[in-house]
This record gives structure tokens, sequence and C-alpha cells, in this order.
């Protein structure tokens, strides 16, 4: 996750923060993005068993990341079922295999708070004479941070102890200088039992040893860009503890003296990303900025290499989601997922002109939808409709399922969305109200150009972009926010400032709420069918493609950001819509900032 810590993925929801991964240069890089969706599905499963003993439960079509690029679990070599695929050797790329991360009870919470403010805080008595007060006793105990989880966390920890303090601000920000916040008591019955609290143990347990390093990484510990993670402190007693619970966990530890007078010595561990995540999760520091992996290339020892593939009995069901950068980290490797034109594969179509003349309606939709919708587990998690493929393509003229799927919603008060490339959504916005009487709903249009030329040329059967934005205006009025998702946005054909220009201005006099791009990604089989579209409709620009897709499905960082400035305005405006520009991670999207609505992606439909 984008905090540093793990979670189930049945357990993941829509808008969740979490690492993926880009491509920059020679090397792919983590990078935060968000979960767009979220779905489930019954399929045959297989195990996958890796040297590290970690076992994956996934579909045969999913795909992971290996030293030889993406791979699915199974396929062949020759035929129909022609595809890259795992076989055993096959190593596969990520960190390696996730620590059980522990248990927040008492000795855990004792042990954090005896490294946190051993490591950063302040006890003591004092006395001394006071004019008008029958003694000079002082007892005093404080802790200041610039980070605040670390201090929350203490606050919360010894109120479990019975001891209240208050909050207040040590130093203000200035120049390069954070604001400190600070907690505080003064009650000797308080002060006295933070003593108790951090007092050194007779004998260490795992949990108080696990809570102990976790409070003095928050104080004095560090992992900066090149991943060397180090504790350093000048008290012996503290260093000598921290060396033991580190070497308790058999981390690789060095001891590094510094000539400083003060004594100053630091605890280095060794081995890289991989220790560094065991770390992170064996004792679960509250620092989220100092768990950070991003921008650290995938790259790992760990002994990720495929050892058995088998299949199990009957089909199982198995979650999976999609992200902005289109993959994401789980058990320690990287899973890639997948939209429209690879699925259509998976049905057994060709993803070239099948996926053009043939549509899968699944007719019994809406009461599949309310099954799921009524089971006592159901959240009532937000629904993104779009992400896989159009719910309005035209055949839903015809079929008329949208309104029994939007009835199902409301009844059951999910939160959902749409992003659809047709103003057939406008037919059924008496259901969208009402389902925004009971909970939230936003209808995106995908509209990638106002060209005409353009338009023609890449989406020939698609509902006219003025119309589009004309639904988006009709949607807004009526209260259903809207916003238009300008995709897939591609070099040369439909980026140039006099097309995007017009485009933005339409979309804001519509009142779209938000305005978002995605670059054009070229992932597995939609590469060959718009390497060939290009081909046939503009060869002079093949090599540029050719060599800004050379290295995966992704544009160069350099690119990615030159498209963004096109789109990309002060997103301080407190004026106009939102405007983001969906990547790999919107420019908007920081580790410290609110989360960002959910938006739905779009398949980047070229015809």
């Amino acid at each position: 996750m984008a905090d540093g810590r793990t979670k189930p993925i049945v357990e993941l929801r829509v808008g969740d923060g979490l690492y993926g991964t880009v491509r920059e240069g020679v090397y792919r890089r983590f990078a935060l993005t968000r979960v767009l969706a979220h779905w489930s599905s019954v399929k045959p499963a297989y195990r996958v068993c890796l040297e590290d003993g970690t076992e994956l439960i996934v579909s045969g079509d999913h795909r992971f990341l290996t030293g030889r690029g993406w791979k699915h679990v199974i396929g062949a070599d020759q035929g129909r079922s022609r595809r890259p695929h795992l076989t055993v050797g096959s190593k596969l790329m990520g960190p390696g295999r996730f620590a059980d991360a522990p248990w927040h009870g008492d000795d855990y919470r004792r042990g954090y708070l005896c490294g946190l403010i051993r490591g950063d805080g302040h006890i003591g008595s004092y006395a001394y004479a006071r004019p008008g007060r029958t003694h000079g006793n002082v007892h005093r105990f404080r802790l200041a941070l610039t980070d605040i989880e670390a201090l929350q966390r203490a606050r919360t920890f010894l109120l479990d102890v019975r001891v209240a303090t208050r909050e207040f601000e040590f130093a203000a920000a200035h120049g390069a200088y954070q604001a400190v916040t600070a907690i505080r008591t003064s009650a000797e019955a308080s002060v006295d039992t933070v003593r108790e609290v951090i007092a050194w143990p007779g004998a260490a347990t795992d949990e108080w040893s696990k809570g102990f390093l976790a409070g003095i990484f928050d104080a004095e510990g560090s992992c900066g860009p090149f991943g060397v993670l180090r504790i350093a402190n000048t008290d012996p007693d503290i260093l000598g503890w921290t060396e033991r619970c580190l070497r308790r966990f058999r981390f690789d530890t060095v001891v590094e003296r510094r000539p400083n007078p003060n004594g100053l010595t630091t605890l280095r561990v060794r081995g890289g990303l991989q220790e560094n995540l065991r770390f992170f999760h064996t004792t679960d520091p509250a620092i989220r900025r100092k768990r950070s992996i991003e921008g650290r290339a995938v790259k790992t020892g760990a002994r990720l290499g495929v050892v058995s593939i088998e299949p199990l009995e009957g089909a199982m069901r198995l979650c999976d989601i999609t992200t902005g950068t289109g993959d994401f980290i789980a058990d320690g490797v990287v899973s890639h997922n997948c939209f429209a034109r690879p699925t259509h594969t998976y049905l057994g179509f060709d993803a070239g002109r099948d996926f053009e003349r043939e549509i899968v309606v699944k007719v019994n939709v809406p009461e599949v939808l309310r099954a799921e919708l009524s089971r006592p587990s159901w959240k009532r998690e937000h629904v993104a409709m779009g992400t896989n493929t159009d719910p309005y393509q035209w055949v839903e003229g015809r079929y008329k399922l949208m309104p029994e799927i939007w009835a199902a919603l409301r009844d059951s008060a999910t939160p959902c969305s749409v992003l659809t490339k047709s103003p057939l959504v406008l037919r059924d916005l008496p259901g969208l109200l009402e389902v925004a009487e009971r909970t939230s709903v936003g209808a995106d249009l995908s509209i990638p150009t106002l060209d005409e030329k353009a338009w023609r040329a890449t989406e020939p059967h698609t509902p006219h972009p003025r119309a589009r934005l004309e639904a988006v205006a009709e949607l807004n009025r009526a209260g259903i926010p809207s916003g238009v998702l300008i995709a897939p946005l591609m070099p040369g054909i439909n980026d140039a400032p006099e097309q995007l220009e017009p485009l933005l201005n339409a979309a804001s006099e519509a009142g779209a709420v938000r305005i978002g791009g995605i670059a054009l990604h070229l992932r597995g089989e939609v590469r060959d069918v718009f390497f060939g579209w290009l081909r046939e409709r503009h060869p002079e620009l093949v090599p540029l493609y050719e060599e800004l897709y050379a290295r995966g499905a992704y544009a160069p960082r350099a690119e990615r950001d030159r498209l963004a400035a096109l789109v990309w305005d002060d997103p301080r405006a407190t004026r106009g819509p939102r405007r983001g520009f969906v990547f790999d991670k919107p420019p908007a999207e920081r580790a410290d900032g609110p989360p960002l609505p959910p938006r739905a992606p779009e398949e980047l439909t070229l015809f």
C-alpha cells in the first residue's frame, strides 16, 4: 500500500493508494498510484510456488513481471494458445515475500513508547523554590516531532495506560524548517507512569522488540532514496538494545562509529529493498515518509524463481484490481491488470477485428448484480462501471440492461460512477437522480478530441464528441457531477495545443467538474493492433512511436510530462473544473494529500 503497509487484496477499495511501477530509462521503478476498480470472478485457478516459499493462487490468464517481460501463468509455444507464459525456472520481479505485521498489543505499545520517547522525548522531575507554592516540585514529560503520525500513535498508546497529554505547537514553520508539534503532561502520576512504561524490560519479548525498533526508527531512523536504513544515537544503552533487537530478527547489522566527541554511532541494516521492507513490515513504524519506496528500482536478490505451476480442482473466486499504472505489488511480486482487448482474447476472440465486430452481452447482469449486492459481506464499496469496457455500447439500446443496474445500485445505496463514450447515459438520467438521493454517483464522458479528422480516424463508430459534451452539460445541469476524460492522448494525432484547447474550453463551458487525461498505453495485443493501424493511417509517425514505446507499454517520463503540461493547470485554483492528468501518477497525487475521487480508466479504443 502507499503507506508502506500491506492489506489483503479482497479488502481493497476504489481510491486506495498503493504502489505500481513505471519504466524510466533502463529501469522500472516503484510509483504511487490508486485503485481505479476492484472486482472478483470465478475461474479455474493455479498454484504458483516460488523458491522463497511464496504460494500464489491465480488464474491462468494472470500476468507477472519476469526478468524477460510480462508472462501469463499458462500458455503454449505454438498454436492458438501461443503467448509468453511462465515455466519452471522463470524469475519473477519484485521486492520478495512480505513479512507479517506485528500485533499492537500491550508489549508492542510499551516497546514503541520506550523507543520513541527515549529517542526523542524529554522527561524529568525538578525541585526549586517557587514564590507562593508550598513546594518546588515540578514534573514534566514532553515529546516533540515534525511527523504527526508518530505523535498521534504515542498519544493513543499513552491513553491506554491512562496518561492524558495535551497537544501544542512547539515550533512554528519558518524558512526550510517544518513546524514541530508536541504533546506534554505535568501531572506527577502521569510522569511516573511514563517512566514505568519506558523502563528497560528484564526479558524483552518479540513483540516488545518489534515495538521498540519501530519507535526508535521513528525517532532516530532514516531510509533515504538509495535505500540505506540507519538508526543513529549517542546513548550506549539505546544503541545496545537496538542492536540486540535487530539481531533478534536476523537483520544483517553493521555498527558504524563516528569520530564525533559525543559518541554518535550508527547502526546500518544491510540487504537493500528486500530487507528494508522486511524491517518495515515486521516492526510497523508510524511515520509514512520514512517507509517510502517511491522511485526505487524494481530489482532484488529475492529468491523469486518459479518452482512449480499446478492446476487446482474446480474454480475459485479470485479478486483483481485496476490501477493507474496498470500493475500492482502483491505477495512481493509485480502483477499486471488488463483492459478490454485482452479480455476479448480471454473469451476466445481476436483482439483486432473481432474486438470491433463482436460484442458479448451478459443479459443476466442485473440479476447477478442484485445477488452480489445483497450479500451480508457487501460493504457498499464504490462500483466504477466502464473500467473494462463501455456499458453504453450501441447494443444497450436494444437490451436496456443499465436501467436495472442503476436500480440495483440505488436499492443497495452503493456509491457508483460510470465512464462512457455515449450520450445514451442521458436516457437513464432519472435513474441516476434516484441513485443520487441515496448515495454518491457520477458520470464521466471520454472525449479524446474535437478535431473532426482525428475523431473519424480513431473512433469512427462512436458518438460525435460534441454530443458527448452536451451530455456532460446536461448531466451537470441536472445535478449529476460529470467530467471529461481526454483519452487516449496520442503524440502527433490529437495532442496539438490547437486540438486540446478547444476541448478544454468546451469542457469547462459544459460545467465539467473534473478534466483528466490518459496517455496512450500499448499493452499486450493492443500494441500490434495499434501499430497496424498506424502503419496504414500515419506511416510517418511509426518511427516516433517505435522510439516512444520501445521499452514497454508506457511512453517515457519526459513525454508524459510534456503531455501533462498540455492539460494540467494550477491545482490550487478555486474556480473552474478540477483539471488533472491521469498517467501512472496524477501530479496532484501526493502522499500527504487528501484522497482523490475514484476515476475509472478507459480502454483506449482506436477504431
